[in-house]
């Protein structure tokens, strides 16, 4: 897909919600099939009141281990042939890797420390980061390309990491890293994998 054919899968969150829109983005591009943000919300505070834990307190973030589990979950609910599995300090090349898998997606989150300055994300082609703040925090995001032609503006540096990203709601553009503050951050994710034996239940990338 063409980064503004990736960018129309991104949604808007309004709280703490960055994992389920990530979610939401990632069974739609598998699968075909488009669960509303909104509904994984409400339905993953709706579990954690019956003991079935998802999210750390409702309305409240996700660990990676909890989002495998909740892509299962859903998975499982709506007969979709996606399988979720956590994954911890693999090499970054892995994940670049799946730029051009049609049947892997992955969710990442980084982390930072209060204090410590987090990572910059940029959006689209601007130098803006959008990602300042001095409170300890983490944040979800569906690993969506790698491109090292990318600038952020002529002469600015390179960002290669493409992500869909729920800042913005649809758009042209994806967020972007550069592949120093990736690194730097690089540590979880849930890999999301679409069963080979239902194929053609899904929609590909292109």
């Amino acid at each position: 897909m063409t980064e503004a054919e990736l960018a129309r899968y991104q949604t808007q969150q309004i709280g703490n919600d960055c994992t389920l829109h990530a979610i939401s983005a990632a069974l739609q591009i598998l699968c075909g099939v488009h669960l509303e943000p909104a509904g994984l919300i409400a339905e993953s505070n709706r579990l954690w009141w019956r003991g079935r834990i998802f999210r750390v307190f409702p309305n409240w973030a996700a660990t990676p281990r909890m989002q495998a589990r909740f892509v299962n979950y859903l998975a499982e609910k709506h007969h979709l042939p996606v399988t979720a599995k956590f994954h911890h300090l693999n090499p970054p090349e892995e994940l670049r890797d799946l730029a051009d898998d049609h049947d892997t997606l992955a969710l990442v989150t980084v982390y930072w420390l209060r204090k410590q300055a987090p990572p910059p994300i940029y959006y689209a082609k601007r130098p803006q980061n959008y990602n300042e703040t001095t409170k300890a925090g983490g944040h979800t995001m569906l690993f969506a390309a790698y491109d090292t032609l990318h600038q952020n503006g002529p002469g600015r540096h390179t960002p290669p990491w493409g992500f869909i990203n729920s800042w913005v709601q649809g758009g042209s553009a994806l967020f972007w890293m550069t592949d120093h503050d990736f690194r730097k951050s690089w540590g979880n994710k849930a890999t999301l994998n679409r069963q080979s034996c239902n194929r053609s239940y899904s929609t590909h990338r292109k």
